[in-house]
This record gives structure tokens, C-alpha cells and sequence, in this order.
């Protein structure tokens, strides 16, 4: 899948608005969706992996952040299918958080951005353990 392309290809052309002309949705706009979507499930501590969590860090550090970090997506002109790569909080049931991941999503895009959500696939790159960082520098020191 295209990582978060910025071609202006994909379009609506039944738009609310009475009178005639086309809307294009650039991938971008529709992984940012897809991201804040994901992200504001419960259970989901970050999107992204390892390398794109450190960058997103750095964003955040400088006062910008990145709603589409771990997403991809294909949109084509009706259809749109999207990756979604999540780390979970610890002790959460796994399965249920990538529905919801899934559920989320679909929702946010459909009614947003107005195209058919052909597949949302989520993987889990990470859990993430409260204090566990910690312990590991700690346990070095001694």
C-alpha cells in the first residue's frame, strides 16, 4: 500500500452540495482520518512502530504531530483499504482492541470522508508495559 501519497487521484463526484464538480481526497487526508480514528480507541497506546514512534516523538517534542504515524492507505476512486499499525496497552485483550482498531476506522471513513471501506488490516507491532522502561535502566545501574 502507498504510504501516505499526496496525488490528488482520488475523487467523489456526488457531492451534498446541489451543484455540479468533483471533490478529491488525497491519501493523506484519508490516513489522517484513519489515524485520529485509531487512536482514540481504548487500549491502543500508539500508532506506529519503533522507528516511526521515535519520529513521532520528535514531532511531538517540536510542537507537531503526525496523525497518519503507522498508517497506510490505498484509496481508490470509491474504495479505500488501509494498514493500521498499533501498539497496545498492557493488559488489554488484544483481539478485541484491533476490532474496535477496525470498527473505528471503517466508521470514521465512511462517514467522513464518504468512500467504502473495502479492508482495514491492524498489526500489532508492540504492548506497551507501564514502567517497564524504567525498570531496564534501573536494573542496569545496580
Amino acid at each position: 500500500m502507498a504510504q501516505n501519497d499526496s496525488t490528488p487521484t482520488r475523487t467523489r463526484t456526488d457531492g451534498g452540495g446541489g451543484g455540479g464538480g468533483k471533490t478529491v481526497v488525497v491519501d493523506p487526508v484519508v490516513a489522517k482520518v484513519a489515524g485520529i480514528a485509531a487512536a482514540e480507541v481504548t487500549g491502543v497506546h500508539a500508532l506506529g512502530g519503533g522507528a516511526a514512534r521515535v519520529i513521532g516523538n520528535i514531532r511531538q517534542a517540536v510542537g507537531a504531530k503526525d496523525y497518519a504515524q503507522g498508517v497506510s492507505v490505498e484509496v481508490g476512486e470509491t474504495e479505500v483499504a488501509a494498514d493500521i499499525a498499533i501498539q497496545v496497552d498492557y493488559p488489554e485483550r488484544i483481539q478485541r482492541v484491533a476490532g474496535n482498531v477496525r470498527s473505528a476506522v471503517e466508521k470514521a471513513i465512511t462517514e467522513i470522508v464518504g468512500m467504502k471501506v473495502v479492508e482495514v488490516n491492524v498489526t500489532v507491532v508492540d504492548v506497551f508495559i507501564p514502567g517497564d522502561d524504567d525498570e531496564q535502566d534501573e536494573a542496569r545501574v545496580h
